[in-house]
């Protein structure tokens, strides 16, 4: 592992595996939460950190999450822990120098091009 190419390798590959860890923790919390009225448990953790939950801001993001459903809950836990999947995969085979790995990354990441050209074409902002 001398190479500066080796060294990017790494890090690529670090960063894929703690992708893949937060989204682990994510698919974790949403199967936690998947019969729970979430407008209750957003609304928990607004008054634990100590902010005002009559701020409008807070009051529609309750609305919103009250109205979330089981069913979008568990979509987004497994959504989660397929994407922590792949991550997985590409980062300990980036980690272990593997060329398919390679492809693999360039694959996935280049697959998701259309719909970032999609969303930049449909919903242009002056960030876009």
């Amino acid at each position: 592992m001398g190479s500066s190419d080796d060294r990017l390798l790494r890090l690529i590959a670090a960063f894929k595996v703690l992708k893949a860890g937060l989204l682990i923790a994510l698919g974790i919390g949403a199967i936690k939460l998947l019969h729970k009225d979430l407008g209750d448990v957003a609304d928990h953790w607004i008054r634990g950190a100590g902010l005002n939950p009559a701020n409008h801001l807070l009051e529609a993001g309750v609305a919103r999450a009250s109205n979330i459903s089981p069913e979008q809950v568990k979509k987004l836990g497994i959504g989660s822990f397929i994407y922590a999947g792949l991550f997985s995969t590409e980062g300990v085979g980036l980690w272990l120098l593997k060329p398919w790995a390679e492809w693999v990354t360039v694959i996935i990441t280049s697959s998701l091009l259309p719909i970032e050209i999609y969303e930049i074409h449909k919903h242009s902002t002056p960030v876009r």
